[in-house]
């Protein structure tokens, strides 16, 4: 290791800047969530004067208790997390299994099948075609339109291929010594040693299915089947629409209670659920996008 002393000027400028650059960078990334935070625990009407940067000038919990009054808003949060756990199982378990079956070398196809896998990458179907294919499986207005056409994902089966096929063959050949068939090596040898990518791509997944807003606006007419994205989607696009009119009814907070604080306290509700599962899944996270390790 260099010491301090022995360290050029140009090196300890080029240090320097690139602190400062990265200081800059992580502010400006955290700034706007902060400031969201914020003005999202501020009184709604004070808030409407400006000069709130830092920190709530008027501490106030009612942008959230309108919010969580509000049934519409309730039924959207349970719908999204109903796709979340129920979307993620499914995608882990039907991509895995599709993706140990093409770690098989000796399965027969088996590149043809990852050519065409990778067309529909690289041209993937249009809107109008997928809206066509849902309505004709009659999957309008329904949950399973949040499930099945996401149920497998061809990038997905390749981050799981490539961990599989570095899995040693004595693990599986000695659990047919013992009577195992190809189910039970998949779900009691494969599986459970592929915990770091099993969680990397539920995290992907369940990223998507928290975040995703446009099946809900493309697929999904019946309100009570839109999930929280959607609904929060129609908030910020509707600010003066029945949603805000609807979400401060019959509440004795109407008077400190604005459109705009609703906006701030229903991103804050939607964001931090996932965010606070991040850190439970990092260590998994990190483990799995080593892809190629050498594993112990």
């Amino acid at each position: 290791m260099i010491s301090l002393s022995r360290r050029t000027k140009g090196e300890i400028v080029f240090d320097t800047l690139n602190n400062l650059t990265m200081l800059l960078v992580c502010f400006v990334t955290l700034y706007p969530i902060w400031y969201v935070l914020v003005n999202a625990f501020n009184d709604g009407k004070d808030a409407m004067l400006g000069g709130i940067y830092w920190w709530p000038r008027v501490f106030s919990m009612e942008n959230f208790e309108a919010v969580f009054d509000n049934p519409g808003i309730m039924t959207a949060m349970g719908l999204t997390i109903a796709k979340t756990v129920v979307g993620v199982a499914a995608h882990v378990f039907f991509t895995s299994m599709v993706a140990y079956a093409f770690s098989r070398r000796d399965l027969i196809g088996g590149k043809l099948y990852i050519l065409l896998g990778t067309i529909t990458m690289i041209f993937p179907a249009m809107l109008i075609p997928n809206f066509l294919l849902i309505r004709n499986l009659h999957m309008l207005d329904t949950f399973m339109v949040y499930i099945i056409p996401v149920l497998f994902s061809f990038f997905d089966l390749i981050i799981f291929m490539t961990f599989f096929r570095e899995i040693p063959d004595g693990l599986e050949e000695a659990a047919r010594i013992d009577g195992a068939n190809d189910w039970t090596v998949f779900l009691r040898v494969v599986l459970p040693v592929s915990m770091p990518v099993v969680a990397t791509i539920a995290l992907f997944h369940g990223v998507y299915q928290w975040n995703d807003y446009f099946t809900g606006i493309i697929y999904v007419n019946n309100e009570n089947l839109q999930p929280i994205q959607t609904f929060l989607f129609r908030v910020v696009a509707q600010s003066s629409s029945n949603i805000m009119t609807t979400a401060l009814q019959g509440s004795a907070m109407t008077k400190t209670v604005t459109s705009q604080s609703i906006k701030l306290a229903t991103m804050v509700v939607t964001t931090l659920p996932i965010v606070f599962a991040y850190p439970f899944l990092q260590r998994y996270f990190v483990k799995g996008m080593m892809i190629g390790s050498i594993k112990g």
